[in-house]
């Protein structure tokens, strides 16, 4: 087989149906951008909110004190169960699956001064583990809270980037001081700005930290308010979670069924929970463009129709001096591929260059960060081009085999 004389004879219809032609690669071109443009959308939103949904810290659990709800060796139901810092170091001695953990105390409403500008803002007292448990990274030049500023009970503070602003505006804020309670705390770092979605006190852009030491001798407040950890293999999470509340009833002394007396929030599972979801969308944004895809290739088929009715008497000539059926299935086939990636080709640069070109466009708002920019991968591209290969196949398949069905002797009397 000559693909020359294919491309002649491809060429030679196309000049005899321009029109028609060029509606159907329209059509393909319109589907292929319409399906691409979709999958870059879904593409971009997942990315987005798995970006999102780690910005608080991926890979982590929470842990609350809760209150009892059986009774146990002697100890009635309702008793409130309390987290110290003695605990952080009896998890990790004792549930050797975790990684990193780390206590955290809160104080909402703290008076927070900077020359004339007084707030009311949330203070943080945290150990330095805290910074890669909760992605909490510095800006360059400044730094988290470290083991010296615990041991030393320092009054340093680390900041988040919107506090920074309330606070500062568009001043530098490194080894500024602000007053806490009126007492003078030395800024040490700002956070940089991350996509945070999900919280259980608050954006951390709205925070400021200071040493766990620091803020139980200010506020004299013994009891944390949460504990915060990773376990070594993130798979192993409700296993994991299982040993912590076993653990914690032999030291707090209530049932290890009793699932009121401790509270945990799994960042891991939301965060699967979160990826499928994102993946389902996709899924449902990606039939929506091959639904176009499906009715432009349609055209495609009605376009080879065409093609073999006009071409019957010149497939019976090439049938009676010898062609085989499987040439003339394969030069329809070709032609009807050639059409379809043609359209799809132009129509999946199309779309490349306006997802290119909506990256450069700088636009800064909440509903922009949420939502995420269109992004198109390889693995969009790759999908994009074999549903292009299915839709040209089924589209010059059968009038392919229509016409090599076709009866030579009836062929050559066709008008």
């Amino acid at each position: 087989m000559r693909f020359s004389i294919i491309y002649n004879v491809f060429m030679r219809d196309f000049n005899k149906q321009r029109k028609r032609m060029l509606l159907t690669l329209v059509a393909i071109l319109w589907g292929t951008l319409s399906i691409m443009l979709l999958l870059a959308y879904g593409e971009g939103l997942k990315t987005q909110f798995v970006r999102g949904s780690s910005g608080m810290g991926e890979g982590i659990v929470i842990l609350w004190g809760g209150q009892t709800s059986m009774a146990y060796k002697g100890f009635g139901l309702g008793r409130h169960i309390p987290l110290v810092e003695d605990d952080i170091e009896y998890l990790k001695q004792n549930v050797p699956e975790i990684r990193d953990v780390a206590g955290e105390y809160i104080r909402w409403g703290a008076e927070v001064k900077h020359k004339e500008m007084i707030l009311s803002e949330r203070i943080n007292g945290v150990f330095p583990v805290y910074r890669d448990l909760r992605n909490m990274i510095p800006e360059m030049g400044g730094r988290m809270i470290n083991d010296l500023d615990i041991e030393h009970k320092r009054r340093v503070a680390f900041i988040g980037d919107a506090v920074k602003v309330r606070l500062f505006g568009t001043e530098d804020a490194l080894n500024k001081t602000i007053y806490i309670e009126s007492l003078p705390f030395t800024v040490v770092g700002v956070m940089k700005h991350k996509t945070q979605m999900n919280s259980y006190q608050g954006a951390d852009e709205d925070v400021i930290v200071i040493p766990a030491s620091t803020f139980v001798t200010v506020f004299g407040d013994p009891w944390l308010d949460n504990i915060v950890y990773a376990p070594k293999d993130p798979n192993q999470s409700e296993y994991v979670e299982r040993r912590v509340t076993e653990v914690m009833a032999g030291k707090k002394k209530f049932h290890p069924d009793d699932e009121s007396a401790l509270g945990f929030w799994d960042v891991i599972q939301s965060l699967k929970t979160t990826r499928n979801m994102m993946l389902g969308i996709e899924i449902f944004l990606g039939i929506m463009g091959g639904l176009t895809l499906l009715i432009a290739s349609v055209g495609v088929a009605n376009i080879m129709y065409v093609s073999i009715k006009e071409r019957t008497r010149e497939i019976g000539v090439k049938m009676a001096i010898g062609a085989r059926r499987s040439y003339i299935v394969m030069q329809f086939l070709i032609e009807a591929l050639g059409i379809t990636f043609f359209g799809g080709f132009i129509g999946m640069s199309i779309s490349y260059i306006l997802t290119e070109v909506f990256k450069m466009i700088p636009i800064e708002s909440d509903i922009f960060e949420f939502m995420g920019r269109p992004t198109v991968s390889l693995e969009i591209g790759l999908v994009v081009v074999a549903i292009l290969g299915v839709m040209g196949f089924l589209s010059g398949l059968f009038p392919a085999m229509k016409a090599a069905s076709v009866n030579p002797v009836d062929a050559l009397r066709h008008e």
